[in-house]
């Protein structure tokens, strides 16, 4: 049954592609924007965007947008009046818009000097809705998995019952199940086996456990946070040589402290 939006004004429901997630240093390549009116009807424009800076290849890895398919398109700046009417007073909706969408959008408003007017308008983030109303915590997937409510949360004993008994059920619910990765490619990642089921479940390939080092793929240690996220640690201590002194100072776990200075020393493997 599909139930119509009770709106006492329109509602711009958008997505952002974009050249990477630092709001304040990165660009948006691709916008597009359905406006659904009062009446209930619906507009829609698409732009792409030249960002006027390169899109690192991770980024196209993502959406799928290149240098060469952005090259011969409009500026941001000179898209920034077609945008900002066609949204107009609208409310704002998108997923995880709050987080991103929206904070990047109003900052290529205001570097264009453009005043987006962001205070007088509701946003809506499907993203916040979703993880609210179908939490991810171990009673919902204790729940889900073992139908079953887990009793005793937040006891020690208890939770890691129930997480062993998750991990088994999770290991027959999924057997022979596809996965389809950001490449498109299918395989089988759930058995048995703990080195499949480590190799999938890790999000990032983590150097310093933490998530502060991580390799990039060339395996080399990267930052991944802060002003060089991305950048080779090695490279940067050599060239900013304030940068280990600083972190080692800092509030960092000692693991991140011991990679960083393994890797200083030239004794990481």
């Amino acid at each position: 049954m599909t139930h119509t939006l009770q709106l006492n004004k329109p509602l711009v429901v958008f997505d952002i592609e974009s050249t990477g997630l630092r709001i304040a240093s990165d660009r948006i390549i691709e916008i597009a924007m359905i406006k659904v009116l009062t009446d209930g009807t619906e507009q829609f424009r698409r732009y792409l965007i030249n960002p006027q800076m390169p899109i690192p290849a991770e980024s196209t890895k993502f959406h799928g947008i290149t240098d060469d398919m952005v090259a011969d398109k409009p500026t941001f700046k000179e898209l920034s009046g077609e945008i900002n009417a066609f949204i107009g007073n609208s409310d704002l909706a998108g997923f995880n818009s709050n987080k991103f969408d929206i904070p990047l959008l109003v900052e290529e408003f205001l570097r264009v000097g453009v005043q987006f007017d962001f205070r007088n308008r509701r946003f809506v983030d499907v993203q916040n809705i979703f993880h609210k109303m179908e939490p991810r915590n171990l009673r919902a997937a204790y729940k889900f998995y073992c139908d079953e409510e887990l009793e005793n949360a937040h006891s020690a004993e208890y939770d890691t019952k129930a997480t062993y008994q998750i991990l088994l059920k999770q290991i027959e619910r999924y057997k022979d199940v596809e996965y389809v990765d950001a490449d498109g490619n299918v395989f089988y990642p759930i058995t048995n086996k703990i080195d499949d089921l480590s190799e999938f479940s890790n999000v990032h390939d983590t150097v310093d456990l933490v998530g502060h080092i991580v390799y990039n793929n060339k395996n080399q240690p990267v930052f991944n946070f802060g002003k060089y996220k991305g950048k080779v640690v090695e490279d940067v201590f050599n060239t900013d040589t304030s940068y280990y002194d600083w972190m080692m100072k800092g509030d960092f776990p000692q693991t991140t402290k011991s990679v960083i200075t393994a890797i200083k020393l030239k004794v990481w493997k």
